[in-house]
């Protein structure tokens, strides 16, 4: 049985989920606040969490913030339509996805068991390369151990940057446009809201792996298609 922690200072919203994702077989945590949810991750193994935007005492961006000092686990945050420049804060700083507030109990089932099936696999799928190791120019990725260095430094990945670099560095100078890199890591089709989820996962990769990520030498833009990995 998954754990889900919701998160969110409308009770009601939080009843109801809890309603959805029980029916689902997943056990749930309600937390009201921030501060609350980061109690419950100190006591619980959580796999999932659903995080509300706008609480008390400590917002989802700052509770995200927290947790991503130390912890992996799937973030979704759950957002009014007004507050999208706060979507992109939170995927900025750590955030899996979001989905706009009122929500579709079936789409949010969807990404639900899309980012728990991400995270406990790392990956989903076992893609095309049957290799342990993949080497793209100084980056080296264990597909075994999910380990990934960079001249021989080691960098830490969530799930979601490890799911994307794994498929460029497994088609090495393939372009693979945004919907293409959504469907091959979230394992669905495109959702609304990709086209700007996908390039803040890509932001943060190249964060870990470029010297100077404003001029990346290794994952490239190809303007009006997508996106490539080179070893040079």
């Amino acid at each position: 049985m998954y754990h889900i922690l919701v998160c969110d200072d409308d009770k009601d919203i939080v009843e109801a989920l809890s309603i959805y994702l029980t029916a689902e077989g997943y056990r749930v945590f309600p937390a009201y606040t921030g501060a609350e949810a980061l109690r419950v991750l100190a006591k619980e193994k959580i796999h999932l969490i659903l995080m509300d935007i706008m609480m008390p005492q400590m917002d989802g961006i700052q509770a995200t913030a927290r947790i991503r000092e130390t912890s992996n686990i799937p973030i979704l945050f759950l957002s009014a339509k007004s507050e999208d420049t706060d979507k992109i804060l939170g995927l900025n700083i750590g955030a899996d996805d979001y989905i706009t507030k009122p929500f579709n109990p079936m789409e949010l089932m969807a990404r639900v068991r899309s980012q728990i099936r991400r995270y406990t696999q790392l990956g989903g799928q076992p893609l095309a390369e049957s290799k342990d190791e993949l080497v793209v120019g100084p980056i080296v990725m264990n597909v075994e151990t999910k380990g990934v260095t960079v001249d021989g430094e080691p960098i830490s990945l969530t799930s979601l940057e490890f799911s994307i670099l794994r498929l460029f560095m497994s088609h090495p100078g393939q372009v693979f446009s945004v919907n293409q890199i959504y469907v091959n890591v979230w394992k669905e089709e495109a959702l609304y809201g990709s086209e700007s989820t996908v390039p803040v996962h890509i932001r943060h990769i190249r964060e870990k792996i470029e010297i100077n990520p404003a001029h990346p030498r290794y994952l490239k833009v190809v303007w009006g298609l997508g996106y490539k990995l080179e070893g040079d």
